[in-house]
């Protein structure tokens, strides 16, 4: 049996719960790509409980690239490139090490839970290290926090899509102002989501016509939570914006840390 997406497009059955949590993830996605980026590891944990671990990473990806569209047009001008290229080579080696661990790990669920807490963690110590910058030191700012950066935002984006919050939290230990950030984080996603289209196509069961089909029908909920999102960021102060990002990643980080957590436990 398969249901038509407006009408015109056959989507296998899908449940009142799936159908709940994946426009509220699309609705999310569209706000954290033009307003308020810390929303996007709230889409992360919304697909995990409509679709699965496994099937939610390969459903979320053509949703974030959407989005990346309408962010990028928006806020190119505001981009910081000498950043994103000096990003760009410790990105590529998390991209290859999550690769290897995607291959490894195929679709347990079981090793997700381990290292979902992992990723929540990491998060949790950059924004540590952020918020006590004035006795531990501006490290983010400095070589070894760009480099570890890259490698961690390039792992976890490719592993689980969770990397918003890593990057939330560098760009934000830059000083950046709104529109610079918007625009640096912009180009980022953008470019690596792209980049990741062919390491996620060689993944067995991760990209497929059923999450293709899906996402098209999502696709109506990311186009109004753009916009939601724009009417938002121009209204939204800075110094608001900034401490609505940092709150965002570590409720995010949290939550990936005590729910998989105790669901390891059990």
């Amino acid at each position: 049996m398969s249901r038509s997406c407006e009408g015109r497009l056959p989507v296998p059955e899908l449940t009142i719960a799936q159908w709940l949590f994946g426009s509220a993830a699309a609705l999310m996605v569209g706000m954290s790509k033009t307003g308020i980026p810390g929303m996007g590891i709230l889409v992360v944990n919304l697909l995990v409980l409509g679709f699965g671990g496994w099937e939610s990473v390969g459903l979320m990806l053509p949703m974030l690239i959407f989005g990346d569209l309408f962010a990028v047009v928006w806020y190119k001008r505001h981009a910081d490139w000498k950043m994103l290229v000096r990003l760009l080579p410790w990105i590529v080696i998390g991209l290859a090490i999550g690769f290897v661990a995607l291959k490894i790990i195929g679709q347990n669920d079981q090793s997700k839970l381990w290292m979902n807490p992992i990723i929540g963690s990491l998060v949790l110590l950059m924004l540590v290290f952020h918020l006590l910058e004035k006795k531990l030191g501006s490290w983010l700012t400095g070589k070894s926090g760009a480099g570890l950066t890259g490698v961690a935002a390039g792992f976890t984006t490719t592993v689980s899509n969770a990397a918003g919050p890593i990057m939330s939290i560098f760009l934000t230990a830059q000083r950046f102002p709104k529109e610079q950030f918007m625009g640096t984080i912009a180009w980022y996603f953008f470019t690596i989501n792209l980049m990741k289209v062919p390491l996620f196509a060689l993944q067995n069961d991760m990209l497929t016509r059923y999450s293709l089909l899906v996402d098209v029908c999502l696709f109506p909920g990311i186009l109004i939570g753009v916009f939601i999102g724009k009417w938002i960021f121009t209204r939204i102060p800075q110094k608001l914006f900034t401490g609505t990002i940092l709150t965002l990643a570590g409720i995010g980080a949290a939550h990936l840390v005590i729910d998989n957590v105790i669901k390891l436990l059990r």
